[in-house]
């Protein structure tokens, strides 16, 4: 399938959705997850962003992942393994119901990664999240970039991500004061 690069507006409801899924998560992992992240930029509150919440469990090894592996499967998600992203473990939705709660509801579109505490790529999501957050001006001309690339590859994912590869790692390589490391 096909699907279309879109950003729109910063959503209110993102963060409710976050709740809300992460709530059902963290219902059928129990102490599993030692907590859920709200990541990516719908966690950025007035970023334009593609409506797809992301959020990261937290996990205290990767030697519990088996076992979070099955209890996310309960849930109706699928283990699709690291995609060559060493540290997140990438779970794929079986359909619009998972996180199957037993309401039968249709959930918001959302990306679903587990990380163990400590791991590289968690430090990476956490700290560009909390970079955009407190830099409204580089959030601002993260989001011009998005809907740049967007436009310019509606159809291409890889490109787009690509686009915004340089950005991401300029923020990255700044410290908590602004000062390139």
């Amino acid at each position: 399938m096909r699907r279309t690069i879109e950003i729109v507006d910063y959503d209110p409801v993102w963060p409710e959705a976050f709740a809300a899924i992460s709530q059902a998560v963290a219902a059928a992992l129990g102490p599993l997850a030692l907590r859920i992240e709200h990541v990516g930029s719908t966690s950025v509150p007035g970023l334009g962003a593609k409506p797809i919440i992301d959020l990261d469990v937290v996990i205290e090894s990767p030697r519990l992942l088996p076992l979070v592996v099955e209890a996310l499967g309960t849930l109706g998600y699928s283990h699709e393994g690291d995609g060559g992203i060493p540290g997140r473990e990438a779970f794929r939705r079986d359909g619009s119901t998972a996180p199957e709660d037993g309401s039968g509801r249709a959930w918001p579109d959302h990306h679903l990664y587990v990380c163990a505490r400590g791991s590289e790529e968690l430090r990476r999501h956490l700290r560009f999240r909390d970079y955009l957050r407190s830099h409204p001006h580089d959030a601002s001309r993260y989001e011009a970039l998005k809907r740049d690339l967007a436009h310019r590859y509606p159809h291409d994912i890889d490109s787009y991500v690509g686009g915004k590869s340089a950005f991401v790692e300029r923020i990255l390589a700044v410290d908590g004061c602004g000062a390139r490391v």
